[in-house]
């Protein structure tokens, strides 16, 4: 059986809506959830390099819980377990009540689950600094805190860039598993297209083209910044 093209259905309405729509909530998604992860994965990245065994082992607790359980059973955890374990009138609220709650519960999950990872990322790039530059920031009169917001941390971040980079693009991607509770997102929106018009290829084509356009975009982007912030002496050039 011969497959009829129409590329021409990606220029049609409703369709090209749909996609522009689709992409929207992929970018608000994932930029929302990065926000989460990197603000919390910072944290956690700090307290597992502190002298306190208290908040190492919290954050390694956090970190071996969300990373080792599937992204995907997190989302169905946090949208469908989660609110039957609050108080009755609490998980009302949040299944009818609270705003938009499938967009607001793939937010938590894919920042909750994201912030895992950029905390080992951040950890490994402090314990990269040399104990050179920790010994003297100790002679120079500097407390642990201190030593570890003016020294550790700004160069850890220098380092850890293009592995950033790569947790970047993964939330992106990631970001498709929120339709599975209800967010209407690019891959969601391929998906309802191709049950319109039956034709698939276009439309999976179509969402190709754009995560790739994204991912171009998004490492074109981080490259600039490892540029402007290297330290020279300290970070490799690179090409």
């Amino acid at each position: 059986m011969n497959y009829n093209w129409d590329w021409s259905i990606l220029i049609a309405e409703p369709y090209v809506g749909w996609i522009v729509s689709g992409l929207g909530w992929t970018i608000v998604v994932s930029l929302l959830a990065w926000v989460v992860a990197f603000s919390l994965g910072s944290i956690l990245g700090i307290m597992r390099t502190t002298s306190s065994s208290l908040l190492r082992g919290i954050a390694t607790f956090y970190v071996e819980i969300f990373r080792n359980i599937p992204l995907l059973v997190q989302f169905f955890l946090w949208f469908f377990i989660f609110p039957e374990l609050l108080p009755v009138d609490a998980g009302m609220w949040v299944k009818r009540e609270m705003p938009m709650p499938e967009f607001t519960t793939a937010i938590i999950a894919l920042g909750l689950y994201t912030a895992s990872r950029v905390c080992e990322q951040v950890r490994s790039g402090i314990e990269s600094v040399g104990t050179g530059q920790v010994a003297a920031a100790r002679a120079l009169g500097l407390t642990e805190w201190q030593t570890m917001r003016y020294i550790l941390v700004p160069v850890a971040y220098r380092r850890v860039i293009p592995p950033l980079t790569s947790e970047f693009l993964t939330i992106f991607k990631n970001s498709s598993l929120a339709l599975t509770i209800g967010v209407i997102e690019l891959t969601a929106v391929t998906r309802q297209i191709e049950e319109y018009t039956f034709q698939g290829f276009e439309a999976f084509t179509a969402a190709t083209v754009i995560y790739s356009m994204i991912t171009f975009f998004v490492m074109w982007l981080m490259k600039k910044i490892e540029v402007r912030s290297r330290v020279h002496g300290m970070i490799g050039s690179g090409s």
